[in-house]
């Protein structure tokens, strides 16, 4: 396989500008969040965007697999592309909305959108479908610290 290093660099750049998109719009919200009760096993502040960096860059090297795959995957992308618009989505949610509950809802729908879009990428690549797993793993434990802060901070509204 050569490597086509235009839709690569499109494919590693889509999900990083739409995870830097959110952050700028949820930046003010980092000072709210730290005032809430969180759950054991909370990581520090810092640990976030660095594991979403790399998430984000799997999830792009994932998508260029498919999208070069010698079956490609139509299905495979619209459910990629809709996941992306759920992840957009969840921390504008979470963040600046303070709607936690709504918000692990949300998490849910993404994390069943996940799921779908790993077993439509094994189809065209089964590596794209392994690289999408921590992905997966992290949406997982995102969901047990969105609900121990909603249970955490009821009466907060």
């Amino acid at each position: 396989m050569k490597f086509q290093w235009k839709k690569l660099v499109v494919c590693l750049l889509l999900p990083l500008a739409v995870g830097g998109l959110a952050a700028f719009l949820t930046r003010n919200s980092m000072d709210l969040f730290a005032m809430v009760k969180k759950p054991p096993l909370s990581p520090p502040g810092w640990l976030f965007p660095v594991v979403w960096t790399i998430l984000y860059l799997l999830m792009g090297f994932a998508s260029y697999l498919v999208l070069v795959a010698e079956k490609p995957g139509r299905t495979a992308w619209k459910f990629y592309l809709a996941q992306l618009a759920f992840n957009f989505v969840w921390p504008i949610l979470f963040f600046h909305l303070q709607m936690y509950l709504l918000s692990f809802v949300w998490l849910l729908l993404l994390w069943m959108l996940i799921l779908v879009t790993i077993l439509w990428f094994t189809r065209s690549s089964r590596l794209a479908g392994y690289l999408l797993i921590p992905y997966l793993l992290w949406v997982t434990f995102a969901g047990y610290l969105n609900l121990g802060i909603y249970i955490l901070n009821q009466n907060m509204h």
